[in-house]
């Protein structure tokens, strides 16, 4: 047993957070009662073991273990700031590592006793737990060289990993790590205050682009183990599809296949070739043989569905929220203004496709995965086995991206990798490998919606009225997400939670039900909620003369923070100044995961139609802990969300998707990337989310730019037919 699975066996944890106050406790990571056998084995195994988060080597080496999966946003390099800032370690001595799945351990604060990766909480939730857990290393360490220099606590400083007393004796961690295990994990400790952070708000490298750029970091697609077996699956080509009958016979014929066996799990049914290799696994799939039962399969178009969701969208849906009489207002209005948007289906398209490693043992599974969802995972891998939860062992890889699609409340890759090695009956490892047209095809998206919304101003043209419905799938429904509500949160979020001051609102939805498999997309109910709003928010400022960013400013007297970024971005991107003739500029602005994004999209008219130039954003986002990856995930988001805004569409006919790969599900390449410039709002607040709340702004903006060339909005994702260049 390593120290560190030795650590998490005396460890307990709590869910509550303390908020605020300069002292905080530690009992959520060691009882007191397992404080000195945690030490004692910490000692034997040469390593300093003071929570569930932090170990120090004897070389000095401080690893930082993530709950949270890094999958190119950038988490490990901002928890491993948070607990270097209270160390006062050197940057060039901190590792992070994946921690196990251990929902009492590692859960997810912000999900409860959960253990997860996603809605932008890595940093949010994390932030005053690291801080602990670096301050108790950090007491302890100079508890233990006071004890050995016997000198005062008080007297002692650490710098750059060196623990130092001003009689000029010194030690780094690695030295002191054998005493300090000895020590009681003391119950209180007191993190630094804002004011003396001299790492926190500051870039630093980020710490897995060595291993990236050389190649050495693992992915799930890398990972091997001897005796690995490769699984490639024919999926029911429509949802709800079933296996009816399955011809191996050629399959079989080809070298290196092992075995084909049928499966169908909650999310789909197929048939898996699982051979020595990927390209036998594969030539046997294509030899397969396979007739479907599509008795109960879904066989609609997007058009059919479309004709059905904007029928919808004329009536009367559930109330998500309702201020003040809309009826009575719409009828003083001095004018009314209503607009109808329409938003395709969208693939996650992480560059690595789902994939997953398992090994069955007796009452037993381990996997390898880019793990995003591990209670979900373990959880609903465990039922399909039959043992329980703390059965199935997790190790966190590095995951090629996600934007949701890993996060899924069936675990459904992963399940079907396990009852691929059940229906073998093997023990050998298995590794499943999706192709870029299974990960195209076999589900899930982000579901596809349908606004209408209607707007009442004054005489002075001001807003009074505003009723907004929805209609498109439930993302949470008969999910252990679901709260029992008609109401989805994550289709309403944006709309539910606007920002401006109107006096007369309401929101509805209509929550719709084919079998379609839908999933969270990057920001999630934002995606679609802010174009709308936004878009119709600037038809009203054309339609009554009004500048967009002052009839956004006039609405804003109660949203301090969204008022500083939509001044920042203002400023910085000179929205005020003369422009040329040229040049055009459109606004948008909105709140996602509790942080607020401002973005102006910065068009140049050519002979050849508009060029997208550059992108101006500003972000309040709480404490910035690394300016650096801030910026990333800004630039992340809104490449993500231009691919979507220019090019995305997941289209159905009768019941078969009908994009494959890249060369139909275009996404945007480096070159076509504008420039985009992150300013960061200054604030004290504890952090919120950045991985995603780059991304819903970009498309209203460069929608509310295109506008302003001819005056006609737009109506509907994407704008592949508006001619818009690339930079």
């Amino acid at each position: 047993m390593s120290a560190i699975e030795q650590d998490a066996a005396v460890h307990a944890t709590r869910r509550d957070v303390l908020k605020g106050g300069a002292v905080l406790t530690v009992a959520m990571w060691l009882p007191a009662a397992g404080a000195q056998a945690n030490a004692t084995d910490a000692t034997k195994a040469g390593t300093f073991v003071p929570n569930a988060f932090v170990r120090i080597d004897q070389d000095s080496t401080v690893t930082v273990l993530s709950k949270h999966v890094e999958m190119g946003q950038g988490a490990y390099t901002g928890l491993a700031t948070i607990v270097a800032e209270e160390l006062d370690a050197d940057w060039n001595q901190i590792r992070v590592e994946g921690a196990p799945a251990d929902a009492k351990l590692y859960n997810n604060l912000a999900f409860g006793p959960f253990q997860g990766t996603g809605g932008s909480t890595a940093i949010a939730n994390s932030y005053e737990q690291l801080k602990k857990a670096g301050a108790t290393a950090r007491a302890m360490l100079v508890t233990a060289a006071a004890n050995r220099w016997s000198v005062p606590a008080s007297e002692i400083t650490i710098a750059s990993g060196v623990v130092q007393h001003k009689s000029g004796k010194s030690a780094r961690f690695g030295e002191l790590v054998a005493d300090a295990a000895k020590l009681p994990v003391p119950t209180e400790v007191k993190p630094k205050d804002p004011s003396a952070y001299n790492r926190i708000g500051k870039s630093a490298p980020r710490v897995d682009s060595k291993a990236k750029s050389t190649g050495k970091a693992t992915f799930t697609q890398d990972f091997k183990l001897p005796g690995m077996l490769t699984a490639v699956v024919a999926h029911a080509p429509r949802f709800g599809g079933k296996v009816k009958s399955f011809d191996a016979s050629k399959a079989k014929e080809i070298k290196g296949v092992k075995a084909v066996v049928a499966f169908e799990t909650p999310a789909r049914a197929g048939v898996a070739v699982v051979a020595t290799d990927f390209w036998a696994a594969k030539k046997g799939r294509d030899a397969l043989t396979v007739e479907w039962d599509e008795s109960n399969a879904f066989k609609q178009s997007t058009d059919e569905m479309l004709k059905e969701y904007r029928e919808l969208s004329q009536q009367p849906g559930d109330i998500a929220k309702q201020e003040g009489d809309v009826e009575k207002a719409f009828a003083s209005a001095a004018r009314t203004f209503e607009a109808t948007y329409e938003f395709p289906y969208l693939a996650h398209a992480a560059m690595e496709p789902m994939n997953c490693v398992v090994q069955l043992g007796q009452g037993s599974c381990e996997v390898w995965n880019g793990e995003q969802f591990q209670t979900a995972d373990q959880m609903n891998i465990a039922k399909l086995l039959g043992i329980a939860p703390k059965d199935v062992k997790i190790n966190q890889l590095y995951a090629g991206g996600s934007f949701g699609r890993r996060a899924n409340p069936l675990s459904d890759y992963l399940v079907e990798t396990v009852a691929i090695a059940k229906a073998m009956g093997t023990t050998d490892p298995v590794k499943l490998v999706w192709t870029r047209e299974d990960d195209m095809q076999a589900g899930y998206y982000r579901p596809m919606y349908v606004h209408w919304l209607k707007a009442g101003v004054d005489a002075q043209g001001k807003i009074v009225a505003w009723q907004h419905r929805i209609v498109g799938q439930s993302i949470t429904r008969g999910t252990f997400f679901d709260n029992k509500s008609k109401i989805d949160f994550t289709s309403v979020e944006g709309a539910q939670n606007l920002p401006y001051h109107i006096p007369n609102l309401q929101v509805e939805l209509h929550t719709t039900e084919p079998k379609v498999p839908v999933l969270w997309w990057r920001s999630v109910g934002s995606t679609h909620t802010a174009f709308s709003t936004e878009c119709f928010l600037d038809d009203i400022a054309r339609a009554t003369r009004q500048d967009p960013y002052a009839l956004r400013r006039s609405l804003l007297e109660k949203h301090p923070r969204h008022l500083a970024v939509l001044d920042l971005v203002a400023e910085k991107s000179g929205w005020k100044k003369k422009r040329a003739a040229d040049e055009i500029y459109g606004l948008a602005l909105h709140e996602s995961f509790n942080s607020v994004v401002g973005q102006v999209a910065k068009l140049k008219k050519t002979p050849n139609g508009p060029k997208l130039v550059s992108v101006v954003c500003a972000v309040d986002c709480g404490i910035a802990v690394n300016p650096n990856i801030i910026a990333m995930q800004m630039e992340s988001g809104i490449g993500y969300g231009l691919s979507a805004a220019l090019m995305g569409a997941v289209t159905l006919k009768e019941g078969r998707v009908e994009q494959s790969n890249f060369d139909d599900y275009p996404v945007l390449r480096i070159n076509e990337m504008p420039a985009v410039e992150t300013h960061i709002v200054p604030s004290k607040s504890k952090p919120t989310g950045v991985g995603e709340p780059g991304t819903p702004v970009i498309a209203p903006a460069l929608a509310n730019a295109l506008a302003q060339i001819d005056g006609k909005p737009t109506r509907s994702l994407p704008l592949a037919g508006q001619g818009v260049k690339l930079a």
